[in-house]
């Protein structure tokens, strides 16, 4: 017990710069004090003591901000940072060496009994605010950024983002993933918000439409040239440069002429 109780305080100093002594850590910090009582309400709840253990589970909500049902189970080195706001579930189950911030909900989708919440697996991260419902897995290692939404299963190691939320990284098995590895690097990983290199979704659309109209372009180009070779004659129309412009500054695109519409038109 006593083994155990350490590890808990423990672990603060490793995911807390901000903790500076065990007195402290003990004193000041709910998610300890909401771990410590969950501890004691889940063994009740184990022996069948459950009107009990809610009550003690409650009355430990209303002084932390942090509700945990003692159905929940949790591992060694569970650590609640801030916990403001924090739900987990009666049939929650979570690993060891993981962590949740403040507003992280462990919640469920169905009114159905039997297992109904999130199970975490070992050295798992769920950022601030972030909501993780009904009973999917996140398999060991994975991270789940602020404010996402996850409803589906996370491999292994694998970094969740959005609403809903979707993988910008996982262990490397084709092409496309290895792509979307090295985005999450270069993204970063922010429990708090998002990190300043978090890429801008309109810029990403336009991005998308840019290489596809070059793609196209160059396709153009192709038969053309095919066209060319065959004798055919083609109207050839002067396009502007857009290497290294702006283009929320760019002028519209002039339209195409008719020579014969200048020999029609007035002098």
């Amino acid at each position: 017990m006593f083994k155990r109780l350490r590890e808990d305080i423990n672990c603060v100093f490793d995911r807390d710069p901000a903790a500076r002594n065990s007195f402290e850590v003990i004193t000041n910090y709910p998610g300890v004090h909401a771990l410590l009582w969950h501890r004691v309400s889940h063994f009740l709840w184990r022996i069948h003591l459950k009107w009990i253990a809610r009550t003690l589970s409650q009355i430990i909500r209303f002084l932390t901000g942090i509700e945990i049902h003692p159905g929940a189970q949790i591992g060694r080195r569970f650590f609640i940072d801030h916990g403001m706001g924090v739900v987990i579930g009666e049939t929650a189950v979570i690993g060891d060496d993981v962590t949740l911030y403040h507003g992280v909900t462990l919640g469920g989708t169905s009114w159905s009994k039997g297992k109904r919440h999130p199970t975490l697996g070992n050295d798992v991260i769920v950022g601030a605010g972030a909501k993780v419902l009904g009973p999917i897995t996140l398999a060991n290692g994975a991270r789940v950024g602020s404010n996402a939404v996850v409803v589906k299963d996370v491999p292994e190691n694998a970094t969740v983002v959005g609403i809903p939320g979707h993988i910008v990284s996982a262990k490397p098995k084709d092409a496309s993933s290895t792509k979307r590895q090295e985005f999450a690097k270069k993204i970063g990983f922010d429990a708090y918000g998002t990190s300043s290199g978090m890429p801008d979704p309109v810029a990403n659309a336009i991005d998308v439409m840019l290489d596809h109209i070059h793609a196209m372009d160059t396709q153009m180009q192709n038969m053309c040239k095919s066209l060319k070779s065959l004798g055919t004659e083609l109207d050839v129309v002067k396009l502007p440069d857009l290497g290294g412009c702006d283009i929320s500054s760019t002028p519209p695109l002039p339209e195409h002429v008719d020579p014969d519409d200048d020999e029609k038109s007035p002098k």
